[in-house]
């Protein structure tokens, strides 16, 4: 019978893994099912016991639910780092991005600002506050719901400006990717994967996360948006 391994991670990650998962498929044989949604829900998924072979998630959020031990923390892996883009719509004009200064008066200048739920959300809030500004635009802030990417949301015309790792950007209509946040205050996320303390095929899925995490699927992280780690 072939082996199946199940798991689940952020959005974020879900370009990325299903070609990875893909690659894996070829190489091994096994069949690998990873279901992408919100990272809260997926962490409070995992935490209320459900059964999954692997999660992939900030690496924040794995480390709590090592601690809580729902992850076996000897199997834990980093497999990207993803930076935080910016985007505006298909037929927007082309802001400047190139220096702090110029990201923060485009946020102040923005009618509609858009976060997710994710750890780029926290960390853009957390800049916010730091600029002082965080009262004059709260307003204007619209957080997408949890599986719902920003830039679905800057297509719609329901956002004007829109912050999200560059991987949930990248490939989506009606959107212009300006590019990442610069150096000053780039945002990276790690992102991590383990295998869940109920894997009924721990063995496989230890092994798939090594290969995930091997020089081989570097490339394949590139082209999603993201480096390896």
């Amino acid at each position: 019978m072939r082996t199946r391994i199940t798991g689940i991670s952020s959005m974020a990650t879900r370009q990325v893994l299903a070609e990875l998962a893909r690659a894996y498929e070829e190489r091994s044989g096994c069949e690998v099912a990873i279901e992408s949604v919100g990272g809260v829900d997926a962490a409070r998924r995992v935490a209320s016991g459900e059964t999954f072979d692997v999660v992939v998630l900030a690496r924040d959020a794995i480390e709590r639910l090592v601690a809580s031990g729902h992850v076996v923390a000897a199997s834990t892996v980093d497999l990207v780092r993803s930076a935080v883009g910016i985007a505006v719509g298909a037929g927007a004009s082309r802001l400047d991005i190139s220096s702090e200064d110029a990201v923060r008066r485009a946020v102040l200048g923005a009618r509609s600002i858009g976060l997710s739920t994710g750890p780029s959300g926290v960390q853009l809030a957390r800049l916010f506050d730091r600029w002082g500004i965080a009262g004059r635009i709260r307003e204007r802030l619209v957080q997408a719901p949890p599986g719902v990417p920003v830039g679905a949301l800057v297509a719609r015309g329901q956002i004007e400006l829109g912050f999200q790792q560059l991987s949930e950007l990248i490939g989506l209509e009606g959107i212009q990717v300006l590019g990442v946040l610069p150096p000053a205050i780039r945002i990276v996320t790690t992102f991590g994967a383990g295998v869940c303390v109920n894997s009924t095929q721990a063995d496989a899925a230890r092994t798939m996360l090594e290969f995930m995490a091997s020089p081989p699927c570097d490339e394949a992280k590139r082209r999603q948006g993201m480096e390896p780690t």
